[in-house]
């Protein structure tokens, strides 16, 4: 193209101009961050320290919070900057690393809120089979398939995307580098890198929210035989906010990824799904769960006994 300029760097785009503003974004996010690591890493050091915990369950719980601390730890602190300092800009190879690694968890949070859903239809509706479907091997083959087979995925996704020319503006319109951002920058044909998007939000996310959701269906229709009404409360009251969370989940990725070239604004909605499931997980995933309460107060116990001593 004539008298373009080739992009070496891209900048960041704040919420606000306004400084007030931009020091209470920083501060929102700051706080949604420490939250999120605090009560993800109690729950693996509950997890880890607590022999009780050593089930399928509880292996999976541990996975999930070890990811959602480096899922949140990609976008925030980089945002946290630009909201706080005048430069926004983040180089070729930052940007390509923000794409590859907020890709690769975004999609092994689905492949393990999917497996945790599995791991609660066994555990309800095949009681009798669970030690044998569930047992440690086939939960440590899952964890590794889901992990290999991602970075693999999302390495795919973050070549093709880098394979294009970008030229002119280096502006992104998003608080962190995703594809979407990236695929309007492109000075060519962008058609193949939203095709290939398109196809892999219907097949996996979609495939994945399917298994989600039909693996629900059938917990809900065990729950109702449940012979006590407490029972069924407690475990209603554990799986819908789960599924809440899945749909926001979903549904908010969907909405960015389903139309990369879209010029309609993403930044808030991005929000809800590279941070608002890693803050919301620890909570609605552990720590209303009565036995990781309990035993979140028998390691501090511990701790603070053996402080005094």
């Amino acid at each position: 193209m004539p008298n373009s300029t080739t992009v070496t760097e891209f900048l960041l785009t704040r919420f606000s101009d306004v400084w007030k503003l931009r020091v209470l974004h920083a501060i929102l996010f700051l706080m949604m961050y420490l939250a999120t690591l605090i009560g993800n890493f109690l729950i693996v050091t509950v997890i880890t320290f607590s022999w009780k915990r050593h089930t399928p369950m509880y292996f999976f719980l541990r996975n999930l919070s070890v990811l959602d601390m480096c899922y949140i730890s990609v976008p925030v602190p980089k945002a946290c900057v630009i909201f706080l300092l005048d430069s926004t800009a983040i180089s070729m190879a930052g940007c390509a690393a923000q794409i590859f690694l907020v890709f690769a968890f975004a999609a092994v949070e689905l492949l393990f809120l999917a497996i945790m859903a599995c791991d609660r239809y066994v555990a309800i509706c095949r009681p009798l089979h669970y030690t044998v479907i569930m047992n440690p091997q086939v939960c440590v083959q899952m964890t590794l398939a889901s992990v290999l087979s991602v970075l693999a995925y999302s390495g795919v996704h973050t070549g093709n995307t880098f394979q294009l020319p970008f030229c002119q503006s280096n502006v992104v319109h998003q608080f962190f580098c995703d594809i979407p951002s990236l695929l309007k920058l492109s000075c060519s044909d962008t058609f193949n890198n939203e095709i290939l998007i398109f196809i892999s939000v219907v097949v996996f996310a979609g495939g994945c929210f399917a298994f989600i959701i039909i693996s629900y269906i059938h917990i809900f229709s065990t729950v109702l035989k449940f012979p006590t009404t407490g029972e069924r409360g407690k475990a209603f009251s554990t799986c819908v906010p789960q599924i809440l969370v899945v749909t926001v989940f979903l549904s908010s990725g969907t909405a960015v990824y389903m139309k990369p070239s879209s010029s309609s604004p993403t930044m808030l909605t991005s929000v809800f799904y590279c941070i608002v499931p890693p803050f919301l997980n620890p909570i609605i995933y552990s720590l209303r769960n009565k036995q990781i309460k309990e035993a979140l107060k028998i390691v501090l116990r511990r701790k603070l006994y053996s402080g005094k001593i």
